[in-house]
Protein backbone atom coordinates (compact mmCIF):
# COMPACT_ATOMS: atom_id res chain seq x y z
CA UNK A 1 0.00 0.00 0.00
CA UNK A 2 1.18 3.55 -1.01
CA UNK A 3 1.58 5.85 2.06
CA UNK A 4 -0.15 8.96 1.98
CA UNK A 5 -0.39 11.65 4.57
CA UNK A 6 -2.31 14.76 4.43
CA UNK A 7 -1.26 18.15 5.88
CA UNK A 8 -3.87 21.25 6.02
CA UNK A 9 -3.17 24.72 7.67
CA UNK A 10 -5.46 27.41 7.70
CA UNK A 11 -5.50 31.09 8.83
CA UNK A 12 -8.66 32.07 9.89
CA UNK A 13 -8.36 35.67 11.83
CA UNK A 14 -6.20 37.06 9.43
CA UNK A 15 -5.03 36.14 5.81
CA UNK A 16 -1.17 35.39 4.87
CA UNK A 17 0.93 38.10 3.79
CA UNK A 18 2.88 37.87 0.41
CA UNK A 19 6.04 37.65 2.89
CA UNK A 20 4.14 34.60 4.82
CA UNK A 21 3.46 32.97 1.26
CA UNK A 22 6.46 33.23 0.35
CA UNK A 23 8.04 32.08 3.70
CA UNK A 24 5.59 29.04 3.20
CA UNK A 25 6.59 28.38 -0.13
CA UNK A 26 10.48 28.06 0.44
CA UNK A 27 9.32 24.62 2.25
CA UNK A 28 7.38 23.30 -0.86
CA UNK A 29 7.22 23.84 -4.61
CA UNK A 30 3.63 21.55 -4.58
CA UNK A 31 1.91 22.90 -2.32
CA UNK A 32 -1.27 24.73 -2.44
CA UNK A 33 -0.68 27.97 -0.71
CA UNK A 34 -3.38 30.78 -0.67
CA UNK A 35 -3.61 33.73 1.17
CA UNK A 36 -5.58 31.60 4.38
CA UNK A 37 -4.49 28.13 3.81
CA UNK A 38 -1.38 25.37 2.83
CA UNK A 39 -2.20 21.93 2.04
CA UNK A 40 -0.52 19.11 0.60
CA UNK A 41 -0.40 15.84 0.14
CA UNK A 42 3.06 13.38 0.66
CA UNK A 43 2.92 10.29 -1.11
CA UNK A 44 6.76 9.77 -0.31
CA UNK A 45 8.72 11.66 1.67
CA UNK A 46 8.30 13.66 4.56
CA UNK A 47 6.88 17.31 5.58
CA UNK A 48 9.54 19.78 5.94
CA UNK A 49 7.70 22.31 8.30
CA UNK A 50 6.91 22.15 12.39
CA UNK A 51 3.05 22.15 12.68
CA UNK A 52 3.98 23.60 16.04
CA UNK A 53 6.01 26.58 15.22
CA UNK A 54 4.05 27.23 12.03
CA UNK A 55 0.56 27.06 14.47
CA UNK A 56 2.65 29.78 16.56
CA UNK A 57 3.24 31.70 13.24
CA UNK A 58 0.81 31.65 10.88
CA UNK A 59 -2.38 29.67 11.37
CA UNK A 60 -4.93 29.09 13.69
CA UNK A 61 -6.01 25.69 12.38
CA UNK A 62 -4.47 22.48 11.13
CA UNK A 63 -5.45 19.01 10.30
CA UNK A 64 -2.98 15.79 9.85
CA UNK A 65 -3.94 12.64 8.60
CA UNK A 66 -2.11 9.66 7.49
CA UNK A 67 -3.03 6.08 5.89
CA UNK A 68 -1.50 4.15 8.76
CA UNK A 69 -3.89 5.54 11.25
CA UNK A 70 -2.61 8.83 12.81
CA UNK A 71 -4.52 11.21 12.96
CA UNK A 72 -4.02 15.14 14.46
CA UNK A 73 -6.00 18.42 15.23
CA UNK A 74 -4.87 21.80 16.40
CA UNK A 75 -6.59 24.94 17.38
CA UNK A 76 -5.00 28.17 18.24
CA UNK A 77 -7.69 30.07 20.70
CA UNK A 78 -6.78 33.17 22.70
CA UNK A 79 -6.27 32.25 26.12
CA UNK A 80 -8.41 34.74 27.95
CA UNK A 81 -11.51 33.16 25.61
CA UNK A 82 -10.48 29.36 26.48
CA UNK A 83 -8.62 29.84 30.01
CA UNK A 84 -5.73 27.22 30.11
CA UNK A 85 -7.60 26.11 34.16
CA UNK A 86 -10.39 25.09 31.89
CA UNK A 87 -8.83 22.66 28.97
CA UNK A 88 -6.53 20.87 31.75
CA UNK A 89 -9.60 19.80 33.49
CA UNK A 90 -9.95 17.30 30.50
CA UNK A 91 -6.53 16.73 29.38
CA UNK A 92 -5.28 13.28 29.12
CA UNK A 93 -1.50 14.08 27.58
CA UNK A 94 -2.26 10.87 24.46
CA UNK A 95 -5.22 12.18 23.29
CA UNK A 96 -5.91 16.05 24.21
CA UNK A 97 -3.06 18.44 25.42
CA UNK A 98 -2.28 22.12 24.85
CA UNK A 99 0.72 24.57 25.12
CA UNK A 100 1.00 28.28 25.47
CA UNK A 101 2.68 30.62 23.19
CA UNK A 102 2.84 34.02 24.61
CA UNK A 103 -1.38 34.76 24.99
CA UNK A 104 -2.38 31.91 22.66
CA UNK A 105 -3.27 28.68 23.84
CA UNK A 106 -2.81 25.65 21.55
CA UNK A 107 -5.18 23.10 21.78
CA UNK A 108 -4.11 19.53 20.32
CA UNK A 109 -6.35 16.29 19.58
CA UNK A 110 -4.84 13.01 18.96
CA UNK A 111 -5.40 9.78 17.46
CA UNK A 112 -3.68 6.87 16.47
CA UNK A 113 -5.79 3.39 15.83
CA UNK A 114 -4.64 1.22 12.46
CA UNK A 115 -6.81 2.46 9.71
CA UNK A 116 -9.19 0.04 8.36
CA UNK A 117 -9.82 1.66 5.04
CA UNK A 118 -8.30 4.49 2.86
CA UNK A 119 -9.80 7.92 4.05
CA UNK A 120 -8.59 11.09 2.39
CA UNK A 121 -7.92 14.53 4.20
CA UNK A 122 -9.63 17.00 2.21
CA UNK A 123 -12.80 18.56 3.88
CA UNK A 124 -11.98 17.21 6.90
CA UNK A 125 -10.49 20.76 8.38
CA UNK A 126 -13.76 22.37 7.03
CA UNK A 127 -16.19 20.63 8.50
CA UNK A 128 -14.27 21.11 11.90
CA UNK A 129 -13.25 24.29 12.59
CA UNK A 130 -15.94 26.27 13.28
CA UNK A 131 -15.21 24.26 16.64
CA UNK A 132 -12.95 27.09 17.18
CA UNK A 133 -15.48 29.87 17.34
CA UNK A 134 -17.47 27.61 19.63
CA UNK A 135 -15.10 27.03 22.32
CA UNK A 136 -14.28 30.43 22.22
CA UNK A 137 -18.04 31.15 22.98
CA UNK A 138 -17.60 28.70 26.25
CA UNK A 139 -18.50 25.67 24.17
CA UNK A 140 -16.09 22.66 25.81
CA UNK A 141 -18.01 19.63 24.44
CA UNK A 142 -14.81 19.01 22.05
CA UNK A 143 -13.11 19.05 25.07
CA UNK A 144 -14.81 16.33 26.56
CA UNK A 145 -14.87 14.34 23.35
CA UNK A 146 -10.91 14.24 23.50
CA UNK A 147 -11.38 13.26 26.93
CA UNK A 148 -13.88 10.78 25.84
CA UNK A 149 -11.29 9.17 23.34
CA UNK A 150 -8.90 8.20 25.90
CA UNK A 151 -11.59 6.11 27.84
CA UNK A 152 -12.34 4.59 24.59
CA UNK A 153 -8.55 3.59 24.12
CA UNK A 154 -7.96 2.73 27.73
CA UNK A 155 -5.71 5.28 28.51
CA UNK A 156 -7.10 5.55 31.50
CA UNK A 157 -7.78 3.89 34.89
CA UNK A 158 -11.22 2.42 35.27
CA UNK A 159 -11.71 3.83 38.74
CA UNK A 160 -10.84 7.39 37.23
CA UNK A 161 -13.61 9.92 37.42
CA UNK A 162 -15.08 11.60 34.27
CA UNK A 163 -14.55 15.76 34.18
CA UNK A 164 -17.03 17.71 34.24
CA UNK A 165 -20.18 17.29 31.33
CA UNK A 166 -20.40 19.99 29.04
CA UNK A 167 -24.43 20.87 28.12
CA UNK A 168 -25.41 20.19 25.22
CA UNK A 169 -23.51 16.56 24.75
CA UNK A 170 -26.98 15.15 23.96
CA UNK A 171 -27.31 16.48 20.78
CA UNK A 172 -24.56 17.94 18.82
CA UNK A 173 -24.05 20.47 16.31
CA UNK A 174 -22.30 20.41 12.65
CA UNK A 175 -19.06 21.03 13.88
CA UNK A 176 -18.98 18.04 16.58
CA UNK A 177 -20.16 14.48 14.50
CA UNK A 178 -17.39 15.68 12.26
CA UNK A 179 -14.63 16.11 15.39
CA UNK A 180 -15.94 12.57 16.56
CA UNK A 181 -15.74 10.72 13.31
CA UNK A 182 -12.29 12.39 12.67
CA UNK A 183 -11.02 11.00 15.83
CA UNK A 184 -12.98 7.56 15.84
CA UNK A 185 -15.06 7.92 18.89
CA UNK A 186 -17.65 5.40 19.44
CA UNK A 187 -20.78 7.05 19.24
CA UNK A 188 -22.38 4.25 22.01
CA UNK A 189 -19.61 5.91 24.45
CA UNK A 190 -21.19 9.19 23.78
CA UNK A 191 -24.34 8.23 23.92
CA UNK A 192 -23.30 7.08 27.40
CA UNK A 193 -21.67 10.44 28.30
CA UNK A 194 -24.83 12.15 27.34
CA UNK A 195 -26.83 10.91 29.94
CA UNK A 196 -25.30 12.99 32.51
CA UNK A 197 -25.78 16.10 30.38
CA UNK A 198 -27.94 18.97 30.64
CA UNK A 199 -29.95 19.55 27.83
CA UNK A 200 -29.52 23.28 28.29
CA UNK A 201 -26.97 24.98 26.21
CA UNK A 202 -25.69 28.17 29.03
CA UNK A 203 -23.26 29.97 26.60
CA UNK A 204 -25.95 30.81 24.06
CA UNK A 205 -27.26 34.47 24.51
CA UNK A 206 -30.74 35.63 23.27
CA UNK A 207 -31.28 39.09 22.01
CA UNK A 208 -33.11 40.10 24.94
CA UNK A 209 -29.78 38.96 26.75
CA UNK A 210 -27.88 41.11 24.50
CA UNK A 211 -30.33 44.09 24.76
CA UNK A 212 -30.33 43.46 28.70
CA UNK A 213 -26.86 43.82 28.46
CA UNK A 214 -25.89 46.60 26.73
CA UNK A 215 -29.03 48.61 29.00
CA UNK A 216 -27.05 48.10 32.03
CA UNK A 217 -23.42 49.17 30.50
CA UNK A 218 -22.24 52.85 30.98
CA UNK A 219 -22.35 55.10 27.54
CA UNK A 220 -18.73 55.63 27.81
CA UNK A 221 -18.17 51.93 27.41
CA UNK A 222 -20.53 51.63 24.77
CA UNK A 223 -18.74 54.19 22.78
CA UNK A 224 -15.67 52.35 23.11
CA UNK A 225 -17.21 49.36 21.77
CA UNK A 226 -18.46 51.00 18.62
CA UNK A 227 -15.11 52.66 18.08
CA UNK A 228 -13.14 49.02 18.11
CA UNK A 229 -15.72 48.00 15.57
CA UNK A 230 -15.00 50.39 13.56
CA UNK A 231 -11.06 50.35 13.17
CA UNK A 232 -11.24 46.86 13.07
CA UNK A 233 -7.69 45.68 14.73
CA UNK A 234 -9.03 43.50 17.46
CA UNK A 235 -10.49 40.36 15.51
CA UNK A 236 -12.15 38.37 19.01
CA UNK A 237 -14.04 41.88 19.77
CA UNK A 238 -17.08 40.52 19.30
CA UNK A 239 -15.96 37.36 21.24
CA UNK A 240 -14.61 39.53 24.03
CA UNK A 241 -17.89 41.29 24.35
CA UNK A 242 -19.76 37.40 24.27
CA UNK A 243 -17.86 36.75 27.26
CA UNK A 244 -18.31 39.84 29.43
CA UNK A 245 -22.32 39.48 28.53
CA UNK A 246 -22.52 35.65 29.64
CA UNK A 247 -20.54 36.15 32.80
CA UNK A 248 -22.52 39.43 33.83
CA UNK A 249 -25.78 37.65 33.33
CA UNK A 250 -24.95 34.20 34.44
CA UNK A 251 -22.77 35.21 37.27
CA UNK A 252 -19.77 33.26 35.88
CA UNK A 253 -16.59 33.83 35.82
CA UNK A 254 -15.83 31.29 32.65
CA UNK A 255 -18.96 30.97 30.16
CA UNK A 256 -20.02 27.54 29.74
CA UNK A 257 -17.87 25.98 32.15
CA UNK A 258 -20.01 22.67 33.87
CA UNK A 259 -20.65 21.90 37.44
CA UNK A 260 -18.12 19.38 38.69
CA UNK A 261 -21.62 17.20 40.10
CA UNK A 262 -22.12 16.72 36.02
CA UNK A 263 -18.91 14.68 36.20
CA UNK A 264 -19.63 12.06 38.72
CA UNK A 265 -19.07 8.76 36.77
CA UNK A 266 -15.92 6.97 36.64
CA UNK A 267 -14.37 5.24 33.42
CA UNK A 268 -15.84 1.48 34.20
CA UNK A 269 -19.02 2.96 34.57
CA UNK A 270 -18.89 5.08 31.66
CA UNK A 271 -17.16 1.55 29.78
CA UNK A 272 -19.76 -0.32 31.05
CA UNK A 273 -22.77 1.72 30.17
CA UNK A 274 -21.55 2.05 26.67
CA UNK A 275 -21.47 -1.51 26.56
CA UNK A 276 -24.83 -1.65 27.68
CA UNK A 277 -25.98 1.19 25.23
CA UNK A 278 -24.21 -1.04 22.04
CA UNK A 279 -25.55 -4.57 22.91
CA UNK A 280 -29.49 -2.71 23.46
CA UNK A 281 -28.85 -1.07 19.87
CA UNK A 282 -27.56 -4.32 18.62
CA UNK A 283 -30.99 -6.11 19.42
CA UNK A 284 -32.99 -3.77 18.27
CA UNK A 285 -31.64 -3.96 14.99
CA UNK A 286 -31.85 -7.42 14.69
CA UNK A 287 -35.50 -7.10 15.67
CA UNK A 288 -35.80 -4.45 12.76
CA UNK A 289 -33.63 -6.22 10.61
CA UNK A 290 -36.50 -9.56 11.53
CA UNK A 291 -38.92 -7.50 10.75
CA UNK A 292 -38.12 -6.12 7.38
CA UNK A 293 -37.27 -9.44 6.26
CA UNK A 294 -40.71 -10.95 7.08
CA UNK A 295 -42.26 -7.87 5.18
CA UNK A 296 -40.27 -8.23 2.06
CA UNK A 297 -40.90 -11.88 2.54
CA UNK A 298 -45.01 -11.24 2.82
CA UNK A 299 -44.67 -8.80 0.01
CA UNK A 300 -42.97 -11.05 -2.60
CA UNK A 301 -45.15 -14.33 -1.46
CA UNK A 302 -47.78 -11.92 -2.20
CA UNK A 303 -46.51 -11.22 -5.76
CA UNK A 304 -46.28 -14.87 -6.31
CA UNK A 305 -49.65 -15.79 -5.35
CA UNK A 306 -51.04 -12.51 -7.89
CA UNK A 307 -48.50 -14.18 -10.11
CA UNK A 308 -49.21 -18.03 -9.85
CA UNK A 309 -52.89 -15.97 -10.19
CA UNK A 310 -52.48 -15.03 -13.37
CA UNK A 311 -51.64 -18.20 -14.99
CA UNK A 312 -54.15 -20.85 -13.73
CA UNK A 313 -55.26 -22.70 -16.94
CA UNK A 314 -52.37 -22.20 -18.97
CA UNK A 315 -50.67 -25.39 -17.78
CA UNK A 316 -50.80 -26.86 -21.46
CA UNK A 317 -49.17 -23.91 -23.23
CA UNK A 318 -46.45 -23.29 -20.13
CA UNK A 319 -45.28 -27.31 -20.85
CA UNK A 320 -45.30 -26.49 -24.76
CA UNK A 321 -43.30 -23.39 -23.70
CA UNK A 322 -40.66 -25.53 -21.71
CA UNK A 323 -40.69 -28.24 -24.73
CA UNK A 324 -39.84 -25.09 -27.25
CA UNK A 325 -37.20 -23.46 -24.94
CA UNK A 326 -35.43 -26.35 -23.79
CA UNK A 327 -35.25 -27.50 -27.38
CA UNK A 328 -33.03 -24.37 -28.19
CA UNK A 329 -30.27 -25.64 -26.15
CA UNK A 330 -29.17 -22.46 -25.07
CA UNK A 331 -28.23 -21.48 -21.56
CA UNK A 332 -30.52 -17.96 -21.68
CA UNK A 333 -33.37 -20.13 -23.04
CA UNK A 334 -32.50 -22.94 -20.19
CA UNK A 335 -33.19 -20.33 -17.56
CA UNK A 336 -36.15 -19.17 -19.06
CA UNK A 337 -37.37 -22.59 -18.87
CA UNK A 338 -36.69 -22.98 -14.57
CA UNK A 339 -38.66 -19.75 -14.50
CA UNK A 340 -41.59 -21.79 -15.58
CA UNK A 341 -41.44 -24.99 -14.47
CA UNK A 342 -41.29 -23.33 -10.46
CA UNK A 343 -44.43 -21.76 -11.59
CA UNK A 344 -45.97 -25.16 -13.06
CA UNK A 345 -44.57 -26.56 -9.73
CA UNK A 346 -45.65 -24.19 -7.37
CA UNK A 347 -49.22 -23.54 -9.13
CA UNK A 348 -49.52 -27.60 -8.71
CA UNK A 349 -48.96 -27.38 -5.14
CA UNK A 350 -51.10 -24.08 -4.74
CA UNK A 351 -53.82 -26.25 -6.29
CA UNK A 352 -53.01 -29.59 -4.60
CA UNK A 353 -52.12 -31.32 -7.88
CA UNK A 354 -47.95 -32.06 -7.85
CA UNK A 355 -49.17 -35.57 -8.13
CA UNK A 356 -49.66 -34.25 -11.89
CA UNK A 357 -46.68 -31.95 -11.76
CA UNK A 358 -44.35 -35.08 -10.71
CA UNK A 359 -44.24 -37.69 -13.59
CA UNK A 360 -43.58 -35.32 -16.11
CA UNK A 361 -40.62 -33.46 -14.44
CA UNK A 362 -38.83 -37.22 -14.40
CA UNK A 363 -40.19 -37.42 -17.98
CA UNK A 364 -38.19 -33.99 -18.38
CA UNK A 365 -35.06 -36.17 -16.13
CA UNK A 366 -35.54 -38.67 -18.67
CA UNK A 367 -35.74 -37.26 -22.04
CA UNK A 368 -32.66 -34.84 -21.46
CA UNK A 369 -30.63 -36.69 -19.66
CA UNK A 370 -27.37 -36.30 -21.25
CA UNK A 371 -27.86 -32.34 -21.32
CA UNK A 372 -26.00 -32.27 -18.01
CA UNK A 373 -26.59 -28.07 -17.72
CA UNK A 374 -29.69 -28.33 -17.95
CA UNK A 375 -29.92 -31.06 -15.60
CA UNK A 376 -27.74 -29.12 -13.24
CA UNK A 377 -29.96 -26.25 -13.42
CA UNK A 378 -33.20 -28.75 -12.41
CA UNK A 379 -31.16 -30.12 -9.22
CA UNK A 380 -29.98 -26.06 -8.69
CA UNK A 381 -33.45 -25.19 -8.72
CA UNK A 382 -34.89 -28.51 -6.31
CA UNK A 383 -36.95 -29.23 -9.38
CA UNK A 384 -38.10 -33.18 -8.09
CA UNK A 385 -37.47 -36.03 -10.94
Amino acid sequence: MSEYQYYEFQAVDRPLTKKQMDELRAYSSRAHITPTSFVNVYNWGDFKGNPEKWMEKYFEAFLYLANWGNRRLMLRIPKRLLPPDVVSTYCTEETLSYRIKDDQLILSFSSEEEEQEWTDGEGWLDSIVSLRSDLMHGDHRCLYLGWLLAVQGGMLDNDTLEPPVPPGLRELNAPLPSLADFLRIDPDLITAAAEKSDEKIAFRLSKEDISRWLADTPQKEKDAILAGLIEGDNPYLAEDLRRRALCALRGQTIPGIASQASGCRSVGQLIARADAIAEERREKETQQRARMKAKREREEAEKRKQHLGSVVGKESDLWAKVEKLIAAKQPKEYDEAISVLRDLRDLADMEGRSSEFLPRMSALYREHGRKTALLNRFRKARLPG
